[in-house]
């Protein structure tokens, strides 16, 4: 007996219809039960000015200044610290001068990274600080 051999084209169909279904299924749900996160953003907006009538402080609280530049190495009044000592660097001069404020001045060439890390560890720690960016210029 001989067989016959087709030399033609393979009729092998696969219906990708019941693939695409649940492959549909399976997004929906994903989407319905994703849950999403509504994550705060930093204010870095300055505070206005004072009034020009009001008088000037004769005592002003102290200031501990918190200094990121352009190469990511960070200082805390004038000293430089490794960044992830500065939230304990501050909290040891803030024993020798209670209620003082900080300052966090970053430039704006420093990563965002290395500036979001130091404000987290502040909030974490309870300590209030205030931000400024500084020119890449300057």
């Amino acid at each position: 007996m001989r067989r016959r051999l087709r030399k033609g084209e393979d009729d092998a169909d696969v219906d990708m219809t019941p693939m695409l279904d649940i492959v549909f299924i399976m997004l929906i749900f994903f989407i319905v039960t994703a849950t999403f996160l509504s994550e705060q953003g930093i204010d870095v907006t300055p505070p206005p000015p004072p009034p020009p009538d009001q008088p000037e402080n004769p005592n002003p609280k102290p200031a501990i200044a918190v200094y990121v530049d352009g190469k990511n190495q960070c200082s805390v009044d004038g000293r430089g610290t490794e960044c992830d000592r500065v939230a304990l660097a501050v909290e040891r001069i803030l024993a020798d001068k209670p209620g003082a404020n900080i300052i966090l001045k970053v430039n704006e060439l420093a990563t965002h990274g290395n500036f979001v890390y130091l404000k987290d560890n502040f909030d974490s720690r309870g300590l209030q600080s205030k931000i400024e960016i500084i020119p890449a210029d300057s």
